[in-house]
This record gives C-alpha cells, sequence and structure tokens, in this order.
C-alpha cells in the first residue's frame, strides 16, 4: 500500500445479504453471488443487470469490488454487470498465497470468470489499476473482448508511473511527507484500521473534486478495513507492484497499437493521476475515445454517475452523449 496508486474502498454500501445467494442492490434489483474456483481458491463474484455483459475489474491492486457499489450498479439498467474480487483480495481472500498471485496469474483468472459466464465474449471494465488488467487480457484474448472501457487509468508503462510519483512529490511534497511517517509506524505496518484509514485520508484528499464525496468513500473504506485483510491485500498488492509498475521494462503502450477492439478512455478534471497517462493508452489505441469528465475526479462512477452512465450508453450506441454540470 506504501505505493499506492490507485485506490479505492473496501465496503458493500447499501447491499443486504440475502438467503441463497442473492444480494439487493439500493434500488432494488436483485444480483446474485457466486464462487468461481481458480487454482485451489475462489473467487467471489456477483452478477445483476440484462444486456451486453460487462465484466468489471476493480482497482487497487490491494483493493476490492466494494469501493464501486451502489452507484457503478445504475448500470444494471441496460447491463450484465458481473463483478469479482480479484485472487487474495475481498471475499477472494480465502486459501490463497500472495507469493503465487501474479499479473499472468490474474490475467487468467480473467478468463476463468469468462468460462465461468459462459461469455462468448464481453466488455471490459478496469477502473485505475484495472486497467492493466484489462490490457493485459485485451492483448492475449482479443477474440474474447468486444468492448474495453478504460476508467480513471493508471500508468500504462513504467516511464508514466515514474513520471507519477514526480508529479506527487512535487505538487503535494507535505502529504507525501505525512503518508509516509504514517506508513513507518507499527500501527500501519501491523494492519490497523485507523491508522490505514489515516494513511488514505491522506492519500485520497486531492482525488476527489468534491468533499462529500471524499468523505463518502473515506467512510466506506474505515467501515470495511480488517487487520486480516489488509495484511494479505498489502502482500498481494506488493507482488503484484514487482510484477508491473516496479519492472523497469515494463511498458503496454507499444503492443496497444496492435488492438483492434472498440475502446472508451474516461477520466476526470479533477484526477489526481497525472493525464498523459489516460492520453498516452488513448493515443496507443487505434481509434480511442478520451473523454474527460467536467467536475469529477478519480471516482468518476461514484462522483458523476448519471454523466458516466451517459457515456458508457454513448460508447455502445453512437450517439451523442447529454451535456450535463456537475
Amino acid at each position: 500500500m506504501r505505493s499506492k496508486l490507485i485506490l479505492t474502498s473496501l465496503v458493500f454500501a447499501g447491499a443486504l445479504l440475502l438467503p441463497t445467494g442473492l444480494l439487493r442492490s439500493q434500488d432494488g434489483a436483485k444480483a446474485h453471488e457466486s464462487y468461481v474456483g481458480v487454482g485451489g481458491a475462489e473467487l467471489y463474484a456477483r452478477e445483476l443487470g440484462n444486456g451486453p455483459p460487462i465484466l468489471i475489474l476493480h482497482g487497487g491492486p490491494d483493493f476490492n469490488q466494494s469501493y464501486m457499489l451502489p452507484e457503478m450498479d445504475l448500470l444494471a439498467d441496460k447491463y450484465h454487470l458481473i463483478y469479482y474480487d480479484q485472487r487474495g483480495r475481498g471475499k477472494s481472500a480465502d486459501h490463497v498465497r500472495p507469493e503465487d498471485v501474479t499479473l499472468a496469474s490474474d490475467t487468467e483468472d480473467i478468463e476463468k470468470v469468462r468460462q465461468h459466464f459462459h461469455l462468448d465474449s464481453m466488455t471490459l471494465l478496469g477502473h485505475s489499476w484495472g486497467i492493466v488488467l484489462a490490457l493485459e487480457y485485451a492483448l492475449k484474448y482479443p477474440q474474447r473482448v468486444s468492448h474495453v472501457i478504460l476508467m480513471n487509468p493508471g500508468p500504462a508503462s513504467r516511464d508514466d508511473y515514474v513520471q507519477l510519483r514526480k508529479d506527487w512529490m512535487e505538487k503535494r511534497p507535505e502529504e507525501m511527507a505525512k503518508r509516509k511517517a504514517i506508513a513507518d509506524t507499527p500501527a500501519y505496518k501491523e494492519g490497523d484500521p485507523e491508522a490505514v484509514t489515516a494513511y488514505y485520508r491522506i492519500h485520497f484528499k486531492p482525488a476527489l473534486a468534491r468533499q462529500e464525496d471524499y468523505e463518502k468513500l473515506i467512510a466506506r473504506m474505515h467501515a470495511d478495513f480488517t487487520k486480516e485483510g489488509v495484511l494479505k491485500a498489502r502482500a498481494v498488492e506488493d507482488r503484484l507492484m514487482q510484477d508491473s509498475w516496479a519492472r523497469s521494462d515494463f511498458d503496454l503502450l507499444p503492443q496497444l497499437k496492435s488492438l483492434k477492439i472498440p475502446t472508451l478512455v474516461l477520466s476526470g478534471d479533477h484526477e489526481f493521476i497525472p493525464a498523459a497517462s489516460a492520453e498516452h493508452i488513448a493515443q496507443a489505441i487505434p481509434g480511442a475515445k478520451l473523454t474527460v469528465l467536467k467536475g469529477c475526479g478519480h471516482f468518476t462512477f461514484m462522483e458523476c454517475p448519471a454523466t458516466v452512465h451517459d457515456e458508457v450508453d454513448s460508447f455502445f450506441t453512437g450517439r451523442v452523449p447529454a451535456a450535463r454540470g456537475h
């Protein structure tokens, strides 16, 4: 977590656990939960809605799907949404050794999820860190991907990751120093929920455009942090960092030029990741559309849910989205 970029919360906000594996979303729609077997572990999955299938890849890489709820569920009025907690995180943590989780295993887990739900092809929607998995999978299994939606993308190359770190150090040196001070405490190292929440309260402050959304995010995080969950997810994150952004030769951008999949890149004008990360991805993928939403930060689906819905609809239909103010 100490090198966190993408960043998310860990709680099922507004969802009520029901018998026989059913969940009820905020608007009353029923969602079904199941588990997908992957090499001795099980991935927790949640689905609802009807229509074209969208597989949603959460950020982190040490968080889980819950921070996207209930706002992302709004898309279930037109689409078949499938979420899952990535291996070693959230409700997919049992029987997982962090040292066994790699970028390759996470990519293959997507394929296992696709097979589990009997999807010939699907849209991949990745948020933040999730865009790395979406792109890795699309490059390996392009025939299985009909569309790609990259929301508030993290870096797709080592160079962009280095630029992000430089940008944060130059623009927010005091906040970076405060984060480091908390990360060095015994409480944080032991996964204490209060210390971890204090860390993310500083980290996420510049990530959202409005105070009320920031407080909502922090409350969700604090409500769901547990020592065991934090420590396992943190160990998984360290493994994945070494397998991606920390690797000197990590660079997906040249490979993206070969993709022939309709792609939408969504970002916000209050994004705390440098705009170049999204721009470089959109420039690399032939025909990709980059849209920067006004009045939105790193959590566009939560901050501007109606606008995000319009943009997704227009991506599939080709119509011009309605103009909205924030």
